[in-house]
């Protein structure tokens, strides 16, 4: 139902007024509605009622905040008002693709596509993925393509962290135990040493099993290459390694 007028009169006692009751009626319908109640008749009980205002009954197109369609109205039962509150920063009015994506709109519907070179990554049936051979080494982590090779003399415990390169060439300069870190199943490495001492390996954390594979020992009075395989990564690693001499002839014969 619409607001009603009450016809008041020009002023005071011109008897141009409505009467008492029909007023009165006008002010029991508007009430009868903020209530939620269905008006039926002129002499309805309308006590008892909790007040429920419906979306449809309110409106704010007298209001500076409505141009906005930013606010909406609530009511505090404690207090027993009504307040307006900004809900929205207003209507999105463009879409931009970022990094990655392709695309756009001014306004209406936007599509955003994946930007693929379909060199590395490709799409297939609506999934993106890498391209066969997408990979290259240049995309490999550190632990499969890097070699490290500044850690001085070794004359006590060092930690070998295989998530920083795939060889370390090492130089011994006394006894010491080669701690891996980092270790990952699957991954191998290759560790360069020279130094005629003994060596330990173990680990940072854990309680590995360290295995040798084949009857080759390291031997101090030489350069060597030792490679290590992990094959379990667990709170028990399992390594496997190999020692091998080398010398720089590089004839094969």
């Amino acid at each position: 139902m619409a607001s009603q007028n009450i016809n008041v009169g020009a002023k005071a006692d011109d008897n141009n007024g409505e009467p008492l009751r029909n007023a009165f009626i006008d002010i029991r319908k508007m009430f009868a509605e903020v209530y939620g109640q269905t008006y039926t008749s002129d002499t309805q009980d309308l006590g008892g009622t909790t007040l429920a205002f419906k979306a449809d009954q309110l409106s704010l197109t007298n209001t500076a905040e409505a141009a906005t369609d930013n606010y909406v109205i609530t009511y505090d039962d404690a207090s027993g008002g009504f307040t307006l509150e900004e809900k929205f920063d207003g209507d999105i009015t463009s879409v931009v693709a970022g990094d990655g994506l392709i695309g756009g709109a001014a306004d209406g519907d936007a599509t955003l596509n994946v930007n693929v070179d379909d060199s590395t990554i490709e799409i297939d049936t609506d999934t993106v993925r890498i391209k066969d051979d997408g990979v290259t080494h240049a995309k490999l982590e550190d632990r499969y393509t890097e070699s490290k090779t500044d850690y001085g003399s070794i004359t006590s415990t060092t930690t070998i962290d295989w998530s920083v390169a795939a060889i370390h060439e090492l130089t011994m300069g006394g006894a010491a135990t080669l701690n891996f870190s980092n270790y990952k199943k699957g991954q191998a490495i290759d560790l360069i040493i020279d130094g005629d001492e003994t060596i330990t390996f173990g680990t940072t954390s854990g309680t590995p099993s360290i295995n040798q594979v084949g009857t080759s020992t390291y031997d101090g009075t030489t350069d060597n290459i030792i490679q290590v395989l992990c094959t379990d990564d667990d709170a028990t690693p399992t390594f496997l390694y190999a020692v091998g001499a080398y010398t720089s002839d590089t004839n094969p014969a």
